[in-house]
């Protein structure tokens, strides 16, 4: 099998390179630039945007499967959003399409579903509400997803991501954090179960405090092992003084106060 992983630069990317040899494949890496810690030996990368249609049917071709985690990750202006996460998703999907690649892993995000109140649970049939613009292109990104499975038969995996980081950074990432290892989990389980379909998947790990349920996707076998639990000493719980602030109210934390970007 040959796996494509865009936004290996990233975040999320730079933790997960140094364990992609665990899953077994063949991986071909790319992102709009080169990655900050060079790149590691043996890696085999492309150097690609994926506002460039032509050079995303270039990446794509001989791949099976894609582990699209490339795009924009936080708040930003409507037109470098739309640019990238809308026209940027659209490229890749359809040069997968006309490659005829079977699976792809779409990295959503929790701010898709960042209205809803934390003390609301969610499963896989949980109604969007998009707390940012760059929420709401992760709906598109879920949505265009599902078209490419009803229409065209590519199976894929809608994976809200909580918040990966070596270590939650604040309170709330108690709750949303996500390992790497528990994505590298979810990655080989995306990759190889027999039969994927186009499920919403929560990424988060196995955390004490959990806002987000992946009972409807157990026939994935993915069992998250981690917790944040050995940092709750660093982030202790805080005392409700302003309950009605949207950063608190909301599981989208800060995403869901109005910022510069809204004026």
């Amino acid at each position: 099998m040959k796996v494509l992983m865009t936004g290996a630069s990233g975040g999320i990317g730079t933790l997960l390179r140094p364990m992609l040899h665990e899953l077994g494949v063949e991986m071909r890496l790319s992102d709009i630039a080169e990655p900050e810690n060079g790149r590691a030996e043996g890696e085999d990368w492309v150097i690609a945007d994926m506002c460039d249609a032509e050079a995303m049917h270039g990446l794509v071709d001989g791949c099976d499967a894609i582990l699209n985690f490339g795009g924009i990750s936080t708040e930003n202006t409507a037109e470098l959003i739309h640019s990238v996460n809308v026209i940027g998703t659209y490229n890749l999907y359809d040069a997968a399409r006309k490659a005829g690649v079977k699976r792809i892993l779409f990295a959503s995000s929790n701010h898709a579903i960042g209205f809803h109140t934390r003390e609301t649970r969610l499963d896989a049939e949980a109604p969007v509400l998009p707390d940012s613009l760059y929420g709401v292109s992760k709906v598109y990104g879920e949505g265009l997803a599902l078209y490419y499975w009803k229409k065209f038969g590519i199976e894929g995996a809608r994976v809200r991501i909580g918040s990966c980081f070596e270590k939650p950074k604040d309170r709330r990432m108690m709750a949303t954090w996500m390992s790497a290892r528990d994505m590298l989990r979810l990655i080989d389980r995306v990759l190889k179960v027999p039969r994927l379909g186009c499920p919403v998947v929560y990424g988060v790990s196995a955390n004490d405090e959990l806002w987000w349920d992946n009972s409807k996707v157990a026939y994935l076998g993915w069992q998250p092992q981690d917790s944040s639990r050995q940092w709750a000493g660093e982030h202790p719980d805080e005392p409700a003084v302003e309950v009605d602030d949207p950063a608190i109210k909301y599981q989208g934390g800060g995403f869901a106060k109005a910022g510069h970007f809204d004026d």
